[in-house]
């Protein structure tokens, strides 16, 4: 242990001289001089010119060139490292500690620094500039000389007195020259200066000592210099970071959180991470300019009067839209000019908009008691695309001066308000009367104007019509053989009555009716037979037509009375008779049905009662047994048992559930027969709390699958009737519903696949169509698809709710039909046959070859109805083989006795899949052209004025503003679009992907041809 001792200086440069005795002559050659041409090597950490490289990111700690004064270090011995107090050549003090006892054995001659603040520094460095003498050059200096030295260092938090122990101190490196001096540089007073940096960390405490070591090495230390890095205040978007000291590892990475300045905020304050070497890198995040600011050179500056930023998300400020301004600077949002507005939902680069003008050119088209009213829209929208429109009814009295609004029972198709179209069908007028109608235009701020109307008014007188039903029959006596009847006269009669006429038969017997006619609001209904009950239905006539029948009213005869006869002897011979004739009646009927599939004569089946499902007197196929209709039977139980089997419920176990049906829960789970193997099941629950007529409607779809037996058809395994809940249990599909199945699994199959699928259907639909079943919903979410790809046809229920959505059922007399998958006939006078089905499956094709997208896209019905009226058609699905699409457009065909059979069907498709070359050919262009759903156009001029025109007609509207945001603002640039281009400016949806895609590919067909221009 030793004590050291402080050197005193300074001391005369160049004080030794070369001597005699061989320690004076290593004395002589000390490294230092004033004289000295300093020539540096000066290399530190990775061999970097630190004095340049930290000039900006180092904080000094210690700098010997600094000191005016002694340095005042302290070394042990004292006759060891001495202070020389030197000037350069600019006459700047320099201090310089040296030794150079190289002629001494065991040497260890330690210099230590005074105490060193760390200022919160982890991690410093120390830079040492040196020179060293090279030992060959020293004559008998070998066996002790060095060329190292050692630098340490001791930490404390608090400056004291030391008693220097050399196991105190850490050890940081053993510090060698690069370029060592000779003797003769001594001659040339040319000195090699050497530069080394060390770091050391982590420190823990306030400050330390440095502490230089030497055990034999002539050299002299020129300067000292003790720093740590840091991370200098920079501002980066928009946020202030501040001074930042970097850590005490040389990889890690301090993340540190920015300050919004200048008018600027961020929803997380932007950060960013000082690295070791004092450098920031890896920023995340930015502040945004406050709304009314926008960012310039760094700063946030106040919008100019005439443009206005909204949010702090702008980017910039924007120029006020049409009709609004500003006149301050910083605004938020722009002003409307009077007489201009903006609604509450309206975005503040929304153009200040007005009402729109009054409609134009309306006409009326008068059917009977219906109206249709069609017109122009405004000449003047006010700027603004959402446009409704309304109408009001009024009937006009004798006084042509007043008026009086329609009543409740008027009808509106699709509605009275909040309508998109240009047209409205007014229906249940009265015949003979004189009407008003106003339709009026409003858009998004028509609200915020003062009441002034802006409609336009037609002026309708409705024709003679049809009367409407008879409401109320009443019974009158009722003997063995006859029932009298009376009722009232229709509520509408739209006309004088001319006759009645009156249809009956005996219940259950409804093949076999008889129809008499009456001119009075009375009958007697003779030739019954006695306790049986009859059903009645009554129709009125006009000059115009007959109306409807009403509903069916039962009524029953009395009892035939038991009485002795004076002809007894006779009645054998009378029941004979009778029995003879039944018998032959029986033959001539059953001759006169064979060539019919109606059960009644062709004298009493009138052409509008065309019936939809055939019970008794059928004629039979071979193999196929006839589909009898479960609403015939008084008592649905009776139905569903002699059709489903019943199932004990301890039989079943409800594990999951996998969806919600009309009526209940639909589930999933084994069913374990006595005898047969455990399966699983999809069964159907009855919720509690249901009424008569859901038990009914519930029960019959059980009694319609019940009776069909097809490996395209959905199994029924039985019913639950004689306990809570009641259930129906199916077979189970793994892959549910094929429409879902498909989005899930889009491009995913081959055509045959897709072609097997369509098979599996239609070979569905040919069974059911045998057997005089009309399906009236066939779509693919109504087929369920099995974990083998095999598709069957469900959903039976004819009273259910055909979807959440109310656009997809168009609402007529007698229930909703699914107007994007119903034959026009059906449509539009309830004509559902296996030919409307056919139609449908024409729609299923589609879905399943686009895989599953929306027929019609986002159209709505009433823009479906007519767009079929006019003979457009869907177009092909992408990558469509054309011979599946000429089938779709066969099956479209609007006379339904054009349209293919089933059985048709299904022979094409098997045709198909045992040649599959012929589904090489796809839909292409020219053969989709005719077939677009979008305004017709010439071809001799150009076929799209704008974008906007583009979009619009595909009623793809939506993109409008991105496509122009992304620069597609021509139909050029349109044309050049890929299937990525329209990904990146946000078409994410598939079906809108294609829809687009296949008309910029059409664009480019004509481009070519020379047949359109832009």
């Amino acid at each position: 242990m030793w004590r050291p001792e402080r050197q005193r200086g300074p001391r005369p440069a160049a004080r030794l001289s070369p001597g005699s005795s061989s320690e004076d002559a290593a004395r002589s050659q000390h490294p230092a001089g004033t004289s000295t041409a300093w020539r540096a090597s000066e290399k530190g950490l990775n061999g970097r010119n630190y004095d340049e490289l930290n000039r900006n990111l180092a904080v000094n700690l210690l700098d010997s060139r600094s000191v005016v004064d002694d340095l005042g270090w302290i070394a042990y011995p004292k006759n060891g490292w001495e202070e020389i107090g030197e000037v350069d050549e600019n006459y700047s003090p320099i201090h310089t500690y040296q030794v150079c006892k190289v002629m001494e054995h065991n040497q260890n001659n330690w210099l230590q620094t005074n105490w060193i603040l760390t200022e919160g520094a982890q991690r410093v460095f120390v830079e040492l500039k040196f020179t060293l003498r090279d030992c060959n050059s020293l004559p008998g200096g070998l066996g002790t000389c060095k060329e190292t030295f050692n630098i340490f260092y001791f930490e404390s938090n608090e400056k004291q007195e030391r008693v220097i122990r050399e196991s105190d101190y850490v050890k940081i490196d053993t510090i060698a020259a690069d370029e060592s001096f000779t003797e003769l540089d001594l001659g040339d007073r040319v000195m090699k200066l050497n530069t080394e940096v060390r770091d050391l960390g982590p420190l823990t405490k306030k400050g330390f000592y440095l502490a230089f070591q030497d055990v034999g090495a002539c050299i002299a230390l020129v300067s000292v210099r003790v720093f740590y890095k840091k991370c200098p205040a920079v501002v980066k978007n928009l946020a202030l970071f501040p001074d930042t000291i970097t850590g005490s590892d040389s990889s890690q990475l301090l993340e540190v959180s920015g300050i919004c300045v200048n008018m600027s905020v961020a929803e997380d304050l932007p950060r960013m991470h000082c690295s070791a070497e004092g450098e920031w890198l890896v920023p995340i995040g930015k502040c945004m300019c406050q709304p009314g600011y926008e960012e310039q050179n760094g700063t946030c500056q106040a919008c100019r009067p005439g443009f206005f930023k909204a949010s702090a998300q702008s980017p910039s400020c924007n120029k006020c839209p049409p009709h609004s301004f500003t006149r301050a600077e910083g605004c938020t949002s722009c002003q409307c000019e009077p007489g201009y507005y903006r609604g509450g939902s309206d975005p503040d680069n929304m153009a200040c908009t007005k009402p729109p003008s009054a409609p134009r050119n309306a006409i009326s088209n008068v059917n009977e008691t219906s109206v249709l009213l069609e017109w122009a829209p405004p000449a003047e929208t006010g700027g603004r695309r959402d446009i409704s429109y309304s109408v009001v009814c009024r009937k006009v009295g004798s006084d042509p001066w007043r008026s009086e609004e329609c009543g409740g029972h008027v009808r509106y198709l699709p509605g009275r308000t909040g309508l998109r179209n240009c047209s409205v069908m007014v229906t249940d007028l009265l015949a003979h009367t004189n009407y008003t109608f106003e339709v009026e235009a409003v858009n998004g701020v028509s609200y915020l104007v003062a009441p002034v109307r802006r409609f336009v008014t037609l002026n309708v007188t409705t024709n003679q019509a049809a009367p409407s039903l008879v409401s109320v029959v009443k019974k009158g006596r009722a003997a063995k053989d006859s029932i009298a009847l009376s009722w009232k006269e229709p509520e509408r009669p739209n006309g004088i009555i001319l006759e009645y006429e009156i249809k009956y038969f005996e219940k259950d017997q409804e093949t076999s009716y008889t129809i008499i006619k009456s001119k009075e609001t009375e009958v007697i209904a003779d030739g019954l037979r006695p306790s049986s009950v009859y059903v009645f239905q009554i129709r009125a006539r006009t000059s115009a037509g007959y109306g409807g029948f009403s509903q069916r009213f039962e009524f029953e005869t009395s009892p035939y009375p038991v009485a002795a006869s004076r002809d007894q002897g006779q009645l054998p011979i009378v029941a004979v008779a009778v029995i003879v004739g039944v018998v032959l009646l029986a033959l001539v009927t059953g001759f006169l049905l064979s060539g019919r599939r109606c059960g009644y004569s062709i004298a009493k089946q009138d052409p509008d009662e065309e019936k939809m499902h055939f019970h008794s007197g059928l004629l039979q196929l071979p193999g196929v047994r006839t589909y009898i209709d479960p609403h015939t039977y008084e008592d649905p139980s009776q139905a569903v048992h002699e059709f489903a089997k019943e199932i004990d419920a301890s039989c079943i176990t409800i594990e999951r559930v996998i969806g919600a049906g009309e009526f209940g829960e639909v589930c999933s789970g084994p069913l374990r027969l006595p005898g047969k193997r455990e399966f699983t099941v999809a069964i159907k629950t009855l919720k509690a709390g249901y009424t008569e007529k859901q038990r009914r409607d519930f029960l019959a779809e059980a009694s319609i699958m019940g009776q069909f037996d097809h490996p395209n058809i959905i199994h029924l395994e039985g019913v639950v009737t004689k306990s809570k809940p009641v259930m129906i249990i199916t077979e189970y599909m793994e892959n549910g519903s094929l429409d879902t199945f498909l989005k899930k699994n889009d491009g995913q199959f081959t055509v045959i696949q897709l072609v097997g699928m369509l098979r599996g259907i239609a070979s569905g639909m040919r069974y059911l169509s045998d057997t005089g079943f009309v399906h009236r919903d066939l779509a693919a979410r109504n087929i369920l698809v099995n974990s083998n790809l095999v598709c069957k046809v469900s959903d039976f229920g004819l009273s259910r709710v055909l979807e959440d959505d109310p656009e997809a059922a168009y609402t007529t007399r007698g229930g909703k039909i699914p107007i994007r998958w119903t034959a026009p006939e059906a449509i539009t006078f309830r004509k559902f046959t296996s030919a409307s089905d056919v139609w449908s499956y024409g729609i299923v094709m589609w879905e399943v070859m686009s895989y599953g997208e929306r027929p019609y896209w986002e159209m709505s019905n009433q823009d479906v109805i007519k767009a079929v009226e006019e003979n457009y058609r869907l177009p092909g699905p992408m990558d469509c083989p054309a011979v599946l699409y000429q089938l779709m457009m066969d099956c479209w065909q609007k006379e339904r006795n054009s349209r293919p059979k089933f059985d048709e069907i299904v022979s094409l498709l098997d045709k198909l899949i045992r040649n599959p070359i012929s589904l090489k050919t796809l839909v292409n262009s020219s053969d989709r052209e005719s077939n677009l759903l979008v305004e017709p156009r010439s071809l001799d001029g150009p076929i799209f004025q704008s974008v906007e025109d583009w979009l619009e007609g595909m009623k793809m509207g939506r993109y409008v503003e991105t496509f122009v945001e992304s620069g597609y603002t021509t139909m050029e640039l349109v044309a050049q679009m890929t299937l990525d281009d329209l990904r990146r400016v946000g078409v994410s949806l598939a079906g809108h992907q294609k829809k687009i895609a296949s008309s910029i590919q059409e664009m480019r067909v004509q481009l070519m041809n020379g047949s359109v221009t832009f």
